[in-house]
């Protein structure tokens, strides 16, 4: 981290925002690109007149942003469509934006002489992992979604430009990250239906639905910080989630006693493929924060406290 300006790609986003202001307060100049398809000026409204901050409108799929990283150490490269779901729909959306951005991301990189790029990945890459809590070094990997297949493309493509034009770079395997400025998700989506309808609850899958672990967005950014911060090499790769996993029943519950609700009947739809909620929802995940423990980092939240704090926010947010 001893560069002091650095571009983030989609900081206008719920991750990119809570990360520019950690950047902001470790003194850093930040450069943030964003096309505002996912992002939200209200986000970085307060960082307009922050000396050390500056916006970029621009489209890393058409345009090239090779000019905006002339000083620039490193990149913070969080630009990507976040709808796990939209692949099954859309085959060519996460190609795009994903695989085809990073690319082009990277070409950009390298023209300029930018050595570094910390990425944000996801726990979707493992797919069914067999191992609970699933370590970095598990394989093979095999993601059952069009979403971890592109950001595990986009990984080994990472790799290979660390390796074949000296940069170096780290990914991040994200578990659900939720909490402040999050704007989709089933805790999202729970509150949302809710408000419409406090008697009854509609839940994608069988009950009691997947079981995943659930990751503050605090413990998320701060890992960020220490994962490159701790980086060996050419390419490193950290896992980033709560020690723990909680049931999407049990979320649904914790959504009802955070807004006063009693009573509320949830149904079940009953899903796709003995349970899942859609085409591409891995059933259990749970990763293995210890290889980033070992660099000092620890989570503060477990999933429970997590998806409470997000309730709260979110209740805050729409009145």
């Amino acid at each position: 981290m001893q560069e002091n300006r650095v571009l983030l790609t989609g900081g206008a986003g719920f991750i990119g925002s809570n990360l520019a202001d950690k950047l902001i307060e470790m003194g850093k100049e930040v450069v943030c690109i964003d096309n505002f398809s996912s992002g939200r000026m209200e986000y970085i409204d307060h960082l307009m007149s922050n000396p050390k901050f500056s916006l970029v409108r621009a489209d890393l799929l058409t345009e090239d942003v090779s000019e905006v990283l002339k000083g620039c150490g490193c990149v913070f490269h969080l630009a990507a469509n976040p709808d796990v779901r939209l692949g099954a729909e859309d085959t060519k959306v996460h190609l795009d934006q994903n695989v085809t951005v990073t690319h082009n991301v990277l070409e950009a990189m390298r023209s300029q002489d930018v050595g570094g790029i910390i990425f944000t990945s996801t726990s979707t890459v493992y797919g069914e992992a067999s191992t609970i809590p699933t370590p970095e070094e598990y394989g093979p990997l095999e993601p059952i979604s069009l979403y971890g297949s592109s950001k595990l493309a986009c990984e080994a493509l990472i790799s290979a430009y660390c390796h074949t034009f000296g940069m170096n770079a780290v990914s991040f395997r994200f578990a659900n990250v939720v909490g402040p400025r999050s704007t989709h998700g089933v805790t999202y989506d729970f509150v949302k239906k809710l408000k419409k309808d406090p008697r009854t609850l509609q839940i994608l899958g069988k009950e009691p639905g997947t079981q995943k672990s659930y990751c503050h967005i605090e413990d998320c950014v701060s890992g960020m910080i220490t994962g490159w911060e701790s980086l060996e090499g050419a390419y490193d790769v950290f896992n980033i989630g709560s020690d723990d996993y909680i049931f999407v029943k049990q979320i649904a519950d914790i959504v009802s006693e955070e807004m006063g609700l009693e009573g509320v009947e949830y149904g079940w739809t009953g899903g796709v493929d003995d349970g899942r909620g859609w085409k591409g929802d891995v059933r259990t995940m749970l990763l293995s924060n210890d290889k980033l423990k070992g660099k000092g980092w620890a989570p503060r939240f477990d999933s429970e406290g997590t998806i409470r704090d997000a309730v709260r926010y979110i209740i805050s947010e729409s009145g």
